[in-house]
């Protein structure tokens, strides 16, 4: 999955843009996807996807479909799809998504916890053995004469 694809459909559309030269400060909610190159302080929620630029700073907690970031962001994020940390992207808080991606270069401090429909199966120990091992060159049963 691209964030950052030109052609989008749905709720995967940018509706709403903080330029580079906007500073946000409050709740932001938007029905579909929203892109930041600005400043951008408070609560963002989200529909869909959630973009913050190599220029884009946030002071926020964001919940959103997917987020992608490439810019800065300081808030704890909640995806409830994936979060994208590209390879010039920061991300100071926790986090709760269901994939996680961080590009060679990318920054994360904070606590991430994998949220998912399913609990994956526990992997399950090996059966203990009855038996004791046998050695090489040891005499098993062997009857003294």
């Amino acid at each position: 999955m691209s964030l950052g694809r030109e052609k989008q459909r749905g709720s995967d559309r940018i509706e709403t843009v903080i330029g580079p030269n906007a500073r946000f400060s409050g709740k932001l909610e938007t029905d579909g996807g929203l892109r930041i190159d600005g400043l951008c302080e408070g609560s963002i929620q989200a529909a869909g996807n959630v973009i913050v630029g190599e220029q884009g700073r946030v002071l926020a907690d964001i919940k959103a479909s997917n987020v992608s970031v490439s810019g800065a962001v300081k808030g704890k994020i909640i995806a409830s799809g994936r979060l994208e940390i590209l390879s010039t992207g920061k991300v100071w808080g926790d986090i709760a998504v269901a994939s996680f991606l961080v590009e060679e270069g990318g920054f994360f401090r904070g606590q991430s916890l994998m949220a998912g429909a399913e609990e994956p199966p526990l992997l399950k120990a090996p059966e203990a053995k009855t038996e004791p091992p046998v050695l090489e060159g040891e005499v098993v049963d062997a009857e003294e004469s």
